[in-house]
């Protein structure tokens, strides 16, 4: 147990945590060259195409320092903010912590949120300022930043570059020397923590766990705490590129489990594994259940295929623990779930895996945030749903989510992105700065402006240099009505939001002229309209599609031409009626990219 390290890399989106992980793996040669490939750790194809980490991925190393064997758990972190979450499971399965910091682009938003979840958690901290051999380097300016941030010392501070694998042999030294070997009692009952678990077609459930305390053997009898459930250890083993069946692991160790179970309902992240013989007193306090921030609907193509893709999200579900979900039905689209996402970049890969790793075809509907909604008979309710919310004249307030965005960049941008701020709705909290040309401003701001295109409009505005990093904080009375889109004085709820009232008239124009340019005419006329309560605000009509009765008058009486000219009016008053217009799916993603 002596010889175990286990540590995570935690960093900003795109600093190098995952380059930096290929040079750990090549140095303790875990990797033939043959097996070698850039980012090997990143092995979904989502995340090589775009060149991000979605996952957190654990992989054991061995080190040789002095003649002494040592087992290095690494675990690879993801750096954007919508996969937090991974990064906090992570975080309590280690004891220590890369900081890996760009020396081109200094600390950004997400390396300082990262870095006090590692702080809460007692880990030591080594922090590695990467990119040094890129020629816009600044390493005295970042290293001051560092020692401010860290308060660590200056020559703690790693120099290396993941590309070219300058200082990994330092890094690799100061992961055995500084970071400490795990705590724990090895004779005690056993207590693993599951922190991750994936889906295999053929073996079932495959959970991945991290031995607190006690130890465990290949076919001993094992029971998960929460569910009580028991099973037989069929194999376990440590987490190399493949999984490497061991017929022991002891406290300390990072490693997996097999038993054959079938049902993901049985498996829950941040539960606690023991022995049947010989029992834990209590479960590891495990993490704190993940509070997601946008919600939307997910509906199949096909109506038939709603049970298909409950298993599909039940199955995602293992794999990404911060996705929630419940069956809801709605009036255009049938049966679906409405899904909890931490964010936009969240929904968009869950909607993209769906479709690659389960062949699922699905509409997302808009995406919002939950409210909460006090009646005039003092009751509280909760709603994720615009079709949802109570009649108006029972509604006391609306309150909604507010969120504390911190975002740090160049001073040369300050004022466009307050500008962006303020538009939305925010409140100037603080402005602090950091270095001479380099500002953190704090915002409030309600949770539901953000949720749409903020992330986008502020990295376009500031050339993609300011980051961004949020966290919750409660909930605010808000002046909120519900804008409705009817076609032919039919409501659709999908298209249904909740939004401010001062935004509500300009956003229900947009709506109304972006639907006129989706929907495909038909042979009788289509009233689009955007309406709050029983009033109309805006309103588009897609012209009918006319065959010219009057071509065979020429000359004549215009009587008959007013006699046919009435008859197709009847026609197409009678088409109307019995008439449907179908929705196209673009219609519903189209909301998104509204400016």
């Amino acid at each position: 147990m002596h010889n175990i390290r286990n540590f995570c890399i935690i960093a900003h989106i795109d600093h190098g945590k995952s380059t930096l992980a290929d040079r750990l793996l090549e140095k303790t040669n875990t990797l033939s060259e043959r097996q070698f490939q850039n980012q090997v750790l990143d092995d979904m194809d989502l995340e090589r195409e775009r060149g991000i980490t979605i996952k957190s991925h654990a992989i054991q190393m061995e080190y040789f320092q002095d003649g002494v064997k040592y087992y290095l758990n690494l675990i690879d972190t993801p750096g954007h903010v919508d996969f937090s979450y991974e990064v906090s499971r992570s975080i309590v399965a280690c004891e220590g912590a890369l900081l890996v910091i760009d020396a081109t682009q200094g600390i950004q938003a997400q390396t300082i949120s990262n870095l006090y979840m590692a702080i809460e958690h007692n880990l030591e901290i080594i922090p590695v300022l990467n990119k040094m051999d890129m020629a816009n380097a600044m390493p005295e300016e970042v290293k001051d930043q560092i020692v401010d941030l860290v308060g660590c010392k200056r020559e703690d501070i790693i120099e290396a570059s993941a590309k070219t694998g300058m200082g990994v042999e330092r890094i690799l030294n100061d992961i055995v020397t500084k970071i400490p070997a795990p705590a724990g009692d090895p004779n005690a009952p056993l207590q693993a923590l599951i922190f991750d678990s994936i889906f295999n077609s053929f073996r079932g459930i495959i959970a991945y766990f991290k031995i607190v305390n006690g130890s465990i053997r290949k076919g001993e009898k094992v029971k998960f705490v929460s569910t009580g459930r028991e099973y037989d250890a069929d194999e376990i083993g440590v987490l190399k590129l493949k999984q490497d069946p061991r017929n022991y692991l002891g406290a300390g160790d990072v490693g997996y489990i097999i038993s054959g179970i079938k049902n993901s309902v049985e498996v829950k992240v941040g539960d606690t594994i023991t022995q049947v013989s010989n029992p834990c007193d209590k479960a590891i306090e495990g993490f704190e259940d993940v509070k997601p921030m946008v919600f939307a609907g997910i509906y199949p193509v096909d109506a038939d295929e709603y049970e298909d893709l409950r298993n599909s999200i039940e199955k995602l579900q293992l794999n990404d623990a911060s996705l929630s979900f419940v069956p809801e039905s709605s009036a255009a689209l049938g049966f679906g779930f409405r899904c909890g996402f931490l964010g936009l970049l969240h929904m968009e890969i869950i909607q993209e895996r769906l479709d690659r790793e389960f062949d699922m075809e699905v509409i997302t509907t808009v995406p919002n945030v939950s409210y909460k909604v006090y009646t005039t008979k003092g009751e509280e309710v909760d709603v994720h749903n615009p079709s949802g919310l109570p009649p108006v004249t029972n509604i006391d307030r609306i309150e909604e989510p507010y969120i504390v965005a911190q975002i740090i960049t160049l001073s040369e941008y300050v004022g466009s992105i307050m500008n962006l701020c303020i538009d939305k709705r925010g409140v100037l909290k603080n402005q602090v700065y950091l270095t001479r040309d380099r500002v953190e401003i704090t915002f409030e701001m309600p949770l539901s402006e953000i949720v749409f295109d903020f992330y986008d409009k502020l990295k376009s505005i500031s050339k993609g240099y300011a980051s961004f990093d949020y966290y919750y904080t409660a909930y605010q009375k808000a002046d909120l009505v519900r804008l409705d889109i009817l076609l032919n004085g039919e409501m659709v709820d999908a298209l249904s939001t909740l939004i401010f009232r001062g935004h509500a008239y300009d956003f229900g124009r947009k709506m109304c002229v972006k639907l006129k340019e989706l929907i495909p005419r038909q042979q009788f006329e289509i009233a689009i309209q955007a309406a709050i309560g029983a009033k109309i605000i805006a309103r588009e009509t897609v012209k009918a599609v006319r065959k010219d009765v009057t071509a065979k008058c020429y000359g004549g009486d215009i009587t008959r031409k007013r006699k046919l000219l009435e008859k197709q009016k009847k026609g197409k008053k009678r088409m109307r009626q019995v008439g449907n217009v179908e929705v196209p799916q673009q219609a519903f993603l189209a909301v998104l990219k509204l400016d």
